[in-house]
């Protein structure tokens, strides 16, 4: 279980690799990668296609991920195996992600709801979304 102190954690998502083209997927050219919400999601899963020239780390591309929104992420990241450096792909929202005995896990900070970080993110808000796919 992750125990640091003064960090707290909670289930944000969970992230799906897959190599199946999926409905309105988004392009990510920083990434090359492809996202898609999964409609109808309870625990607001997404599926990741990667493509063949991702600078991700291959954990990610292997495996699901699971999301935990953080109330300090650099605390969250502090002395673990980082294989992706903490950015903000939307304003107000920052992510990075580690690797947890072989196991991709995502960290979130953001003071924003579901609805309003979705709303940035299909707005165009977001640095890493270039095309709508679909």
């Amino acid at each position: 279980m992750l125990k640091k102190p003064d960090v707290t954690y909670e289930f944000h998502h969970l992230g799906i690799p897959t190599t199946e083209k999926k409905p309105g997927e988004y392009y990510s050219s920083k990434f090359d990668l492809w996202s898609a919400d999964v409609e109808d999601s309870q625990i607001n899963a997404q599926f990741h296609r990667f493509g063949p020239n991702t600078s991700l780390h291959p954990l990610m591309a292997q495996y699901p991920h699971v999301g935990f929104k953080v109330n300090d992420i650099e605390k969250a990241i502090d002395g673990e195996e980082v294989i992706m450096d903490i950015y903000e792909p939307i304003p107000g929202y920052k992510a990075a992600m580690i690797n947890d005995a072989g196991i991709p896990v995502e960290f979130v900070q953001t003071d924003l709801s579901d609805e309003e970080l979705y709303a940035r993110a299909k707005s165009g808000q977001s640095v890493v979304r270039d095309i709508k796919t679909d």
